[in-house]
């Protein structure tokens, strides 16, 4: 029973040090070299895929008139944009270091970066609200790509990279994978009522296992980036302090937020849990492979900070 209630309260830091330790497991061993394309071939796909089955089984217990915009979305919606908007008129016009720039491009990547789809998962085992939390997951997404095209390539210029095909762009990135679940599942809703009543009663922690399972090649990801980063040690030292401050900062002005308005938890998760993998993705596209370690170590920090609430949650009911 110790051993059950251990791997319950540090599940995600062991999956976390599971995905680390697989990567230089995986490196370490010159027989594997041929696989790495292959390799990188089924993560591209096996992400995606697990993201979308942990999503439309959490979306089975959601209807869509339960999405409702409420006050404290639009706060946080101003907060987040508002900053990285600041950051991207700094980097934009402000005499930088190098360095310095790279920072400033860190802020503003870790602020934008919107919710984790995954998001839902955690808020549910939290004892948050599911369904507000994927209101403004779908609106600071959209939100996202409508600023984020002008203020990025402000900040970093992109040849060849026009607002439209920027916006297009990040839409194409986002949005399949967060609204197919959610019309699958109210599909299955009305169409398949017994298969739906069984995903609902019968696999109510399926969706935490699978995060598990995403959450492992996250890291594992994360990992590969910090280690093939060129960058001098005392920049990746810069960004990580970076992307633990917005960790910090966006997990607390959420959770004030939400208390004001009676769902601490879900303000809290909707500010701070960030979508990594898209930060990454956005740094590659937008602006440089430097800055995308911002977003690896933004999601060692944002589920370390998971792993104290899901800790103190499962203290609370003994």
């Amino acid at each position: 029973m110790k051993f059950f209630a251990f791997l319950k309260d540090w599940s995600l830091p062991i999956s976390m040090l599971t995905g680390a330790a697989a990567y230089f497991i995986y490196t370490s061993i010159p027989q594997l070299d041929s696989t790495h394309a292959a390799a990188n071939t089924i993560i591209s796909y096996l992400q995606p895929g697990l993201i979308f089955a942990m999503l439309f089984v959490s979306f089975c217990k959601i209807r869509f008139s339960e999405l409702r915009l409420e006050k404290w979305h639009f706060v946080l919606l101003a907060f987040q944009l508002l900053t990285f908007i600041s950051f991207a008129l700094v980097a934009a016009y402000v005499p930088l270091s190098p360095s310095m720039h790279v920072l400033a491009e860190s802020f503003m990547l870790c602020l934008v970066c919107p919710t984790a789809t995954a998001a839902a998962v955690i808020t549910a085992r939290l004892g948050g609200s599911a369904a507000s939390l994927l209101t403004y997951t779908i609106t600071i997404n959209f939100a996202v790509a409508l600023v984020a095209p002008f203020f990025l390539t402000l900040a970093h210029p992109v040849e060849g990279m026009d607002f439209l095909s920027s916006f297009l762009l990040i839409l194409s990135k986002i949005f399949p994978l967060l609204l197919c679940p959610l019309i699958t599942a109210s599909l299955v809703r009305h169409f398949a009522p017994r298969l739906h009543d069984f995903l609902v009663k019968k696999c109510r922690n399926l969706p935490f296992y699978l995060w598990l399972v995403a959450l492992s090649l996250a890291i594992a990801l994360t990992v590969k980036s910090i280690v093939h980063s060129d960058i001098s040690v005392y920049v990746q030292i810069g960004i990580a302090i970076v992307s633990l401050i917005c960790c910090i900062v966006q997990f607390a002005f959420g959770r004030y937020i939400g208390r004001k308005y009676g769902d601490t938890i879900t303000g809290g998760q909707s500010l701070g849990q960030k979508n990594t993998v898209f930060a990454i993705w956005l740094a590659y596209t937008f602006l440089t492979p430097v800055t995308s370690i911002a977003g690896g170590f933004y999601s060692i920090w944002h589920n370390i900070v998971n792993t104290w609430q899901l800790y103190r949650k499962n203290h609370e009911k003994k």
